[in-house]
């Protein structure tokens, strides 16, 4: 599969699992999803709260269910989309949780950032510089 498709094919998940997003309050849509090296893609959408504060965003539950499934590193991709013409990037918690898991893996995963008009390349560690993780507690 070429890399195009490739990409294609995660935002595709990711636009896919926005679709489900619980969001009446901000009624901006997220969704997310992970690629894994066994080939293996788990999404997540944005699910809000009326206390604000415990909405959960769209990477948060797809890394839930990525470790609820059993992977622990092997985070090649991820992909984020938002239901905006920009494209959207992980916010800094998001983008802990997503260090966290690809340094369990000692990857630097390939990030997607969509919007309905425009896909943007780049890599986790360039959005999280200098990032704090397992190897930090040592």
């Amino acid at each position: 599969m070429s890399d195009n498709m490739e990409r294609d094919e995660l935002v595709a998940a990711a636009r896919r699992a926005m679709e489900n997003s619980y969001s009446p309050y901000s009624r901006f849509r997220v969704g997310a999803a992970l690629r894994f090296a066994d080939g293996s893609i788990v999404t997540g959408t944005n699910i809000e709260n009326a206390s604000y504060g415990l909405a959960l965003c769209a990477e948060t539950v797809a890394i839930a269910k990525a470790m609820d499934d059993g992977h622990r590193g092997g985070l090649e991709e991820i992909a984020v989309i938002g239901d905006t013409a920009a494209p959207v990037t992980p916010c800094g918690r998001c983008r802990q949780v997503l260090s966290e898991l690809a340094q369990l893996g000692d990857t630097d995963p390939v990030v997607w950032c969509a919007g309905e008009e425009e896909v943007m390349e780049t890599r986790l560690s360039a959005l999280l510089p200098h990032c704090f993780g397992p190897a930090s507690l040592g």
